[in-house]
């Protein structure tokens, strides 16, 4: 087993603080589930732990060992952001190959697309290519991996079908994952953790989550 671990995050914009007391950690064989509402800076959150964005203060540990720029460390942490990362002209079985995921491997778990693997991603509509980035970002080779709303763009018997894909591949990995279709990530999470007001808080018991007023319902 591995851990990830991300503590000592401290990130002010101007006067606004908008984390100061967050720990966060994944160990592979779990699915953690960070929940928040809209702009409380989960999307923050996950582009310092990856390294991308600048904090006054953060620590990120494997194993107990300090990480540097997790995505600088080959093999350590993949990042899907909520935006489209692969170039539009590139084909989608260049883009799947250049990440070392077998093109085979992807038209057997979706054989729908196998009739788009020599498009470019720009063909696709903004769906099939969210789907293929999380495709993407989730088999190529590492200990870890954080998801940025993978489930945003998506028909939702794709998204059951990643669902099925990420409980299938926390055995090698451990998943971060975070959704505004919170109860899609509930459904798998084995670890749970609330941000608010700048600060992570362990859910043990998913009624805490109305106890904090992140819902008013499950």
């Amino acid at each position: 087993m591995h851990t990830l671990e991300i503590d000592g995050v401290q990130l002010e914009f101007g006067n606004r603080r908008i984390l100061s007391d967050v720990y966060v950690r994944c160990d592979t064989g779990n699915i953690t589930a960070l929940l928040g509402r809209n702009g409380c800076g989960k999307s923050c959150f996950m582009q310092i732990a990856f390294g991308t964005m600048k904090a006054y203060s953060v620590s990120v540990r494997c194993d107990g060992k300090y990480v540097g720029k997790a995505h600088t460390q080959k093999g350590l942490l993949h990042y899907l952001p909520q935006f489209h990362f692969i170039p539009g002209s590139m084909k989608v079985a260049t883009a799947l190959k250049h990440y070392q995921v077998n093109v085979q491997d992807f038209t057997t778990d979706f054989p729908e697309y196998e009739k788009d693997t020599g498009k470019q991603i720009n063909e696709l509509s903004g769906g099939q290519r969210r789907m293929i980035e999380v495709y993407i970002i989730l088999k190529a080779p590492g200990k870890f991996v954080i998801l940025d709303e993978p489930f945003s763009h998506i028909m939702p018997l794709h998204v059951d079908k990643i669902k099925v894909l990420l409980q299938s591949l926390k055995k090698d990995k451990g998943i971060i994952i975070t959704d505004h279709l919170y109860k899609q990530v509930l459904d798998i999470a084995d670890r749970i953790y609330l941000l608010n007001n700048g600060k992570t808080h362990h859910i043990a018991d998913i009624e805490q989550l109305i106890t904090y007023g992140y819902t008013n319902s499950l």
